[in-house]
């Protein structure tokens, strides 16, 4: 294939089109993992391989390198002082994340349009934390677990061909999703949910399809759209000349527009999962039993564009790297016997920063968040304290809430500088972040009188 003029003809660089075609690879190479014989051996070391051919053909040589940095961390540390190997791999492969980011810039490189292997290493990073936070907890006792800690810990250190085809599995390190090494190891040894059952093989066909062709329908609506509302207008003097309604419907389309991009790449994730197996989550309790893809699910379009309370959010966008955070760092900073608080929500979005990179708009953006879901609490509490009516119009007030701050906020995100980010903030008078602070003030001052305990829990 001519490389160059090919990337002309689409409208990307040669990297990024490198990078697409390997990424679409992984589709085939999870779909042939059912077949490779040589028993569980066989599929780890068939994991391991084309996962590091892929991202040689992609990045090169030197990626693999950086990749297997983290995972040697890991599993020295997990091998050589197993009472502190996850404290000891947070630290250090989060460490040498953020030295890369740092060493890269990656998000100047993605701005314009390139590419580099500091995405999969956010991955690979998540995925060694994840596996010795794991074997540590395989030392405490069951009265010291949660249920999320008791149903995915080690007990037994995995071997080096298993570790090495956790990590590299599919490809899925392009990308994600981020899973569990214990669902990794039953699914490729065939025990677990995917043990054999008078149910049958789920077929997997119907659920990649249709990832295939929700990923169609994202880069072709985000290709039509990305056009018509670049980042540079933040900046574009013709910006600073409009009225504020219309800089705060730009800023909603710029970050609407935005937001396909992702959706196309976490569908075509999606469907190398669920074709090579690794998806499947376990049958509907229907008199006739449907198949459940959900492990392999990283984002609900319609979820994130008609969610109705900003809770919800991490709960259909990015949802892997969502539930991550909630097992390995929101759920560890609360104290037994005690309630979380914006403390660790807070926390929580501050290492959500860091693992993205060391750009001002990544840390503005996901303060912006806590103080949003935050502010979104406060609305659902008086909700849930009046009269029906008045439930159904704070109910409209949280999704216009939700709407308004989100796109306020990703636009640090998406422009990433100091700058660009204050300057898109200022031109609508920081109304995204007042309006939360605001919230948050009057929800400790104005308490609802008798709000439901169970409504409590859930947000």
């Amino acid at each position: 294939m001519d490389m160059e003029s090919t990337a002309t003809a689409i409208g990307v660089s040669v990297p990024v089109l490198r990078f697409l075609l390997c990424f679409v690879g992984t589709i085939p190479v999870g779909f042939f993992h059912r077949f490779i014989p040589g028993g569980p051996t066989g599929k780890h070391l068939y994991a391991a391989l084309t996962g590091a051919l892929l991202s040689y053909l992609s990045f090169g040589f030197s990626s693999n390198l950086h990749f297997f940095v983290p995972m040697l961390v890991s599993y020295g540390s997990m091998v050589l002082y197993r009472k502190r190997c996850g404290l000891i791999t947070f630290v250090l492969a989060m460490g040498y994340l953020i030295g890369c980011h740092v060493y890269y810039m990656s998000g100047d490189a993605w701005k314009e349009g390139g590419i580099d292997a500091t995405g999969a290493l956010m991955v690979i990073t998540l995925k060694v934390i994840s596996c010795a936070i794991n074997y540590n907890d395989g030392l405490l006792k069951d009265e010291d677990l949660r249920e999320s800690q008791k149903k995915n810990r080690l007990i037994k250190l995995p071997s080096l061909i298993e570790y090495v085809g956790f990590c590299l599995c599919c490809g899925s390190h392009f990308a994600g999703p981020v899973y569990e090494i214990k669902d990794y190891l039953d699914w490729t040894e065939g025990t677990g949910i995917w043990a054999k059952s008078e149910k049958g093989t789920p077929s997997p066909f119907g659920a990649t399809l249709k990832a295939l062709l929700q990923a169609g329908f994202c880069m072709g609506l985000y290709l039509y759209l990305s056009p018509q509302y670049p980042l540079s207008k933040f900046t574009d003097p013709t910006y600073k000349e409009w009225g504020f309604l219309k800089k705060l419907s730009y800023q909603y389309m710029a970050g609407f527009t935005a937001r396909w991009k992702y959706y196309f790449i976490w569908s075509i994730s999606e469907a190398s999962i669920i074709i090579s197996g690794l998806g499947f989550s376990g049958w509907t309790n229907l008199p006739s039993p449907v198949a459940r893809w959900e492990r392999a699910k990283n984002v609900d379009v319609l979820g994130v564009e008609f969610a109705k309370s900003s809770v919800e959010l991490p709960l259909v966008w990015n949802i892997q790297v969502s539930t991550w955070l909630r097992h390995y760092v929101y759920d560890r900073l609360v104290q037994k016997g005690k309630k979380a608080g914006f403390f660790q929500l807070l926390a929580t979005q501050t290492v959500s920063a860091v693992w993205h990179g060391l750009y001002p708009g990544y840390m503005i953006f996901f303060v912006q968040s806590a103080l949003m879901i935050a502010g979104s609490r406060a609305i659902y509490r008086w909700q849930q304290s009046v009269n029906p009516t008045l439930k159904n119009i704070f109910m409209l007030l949280n999704f216009l809430y939700t709407l308004l701050v989100l796109n306020y906020s990703c636009v640090g995100f998406m422009v990433l500088s100091l700058h660009e980010t204050l300057t898109a903030y200022g031109s609508v008078y920081y109304i995204g972040t007042v309006i939360p602070v605001v919230l948050i003030v009057l929800g400790n001052i104005i308490k609802p009188k008798s709000a439901k305990s169970k409504a409590r829990k859930e947000q």
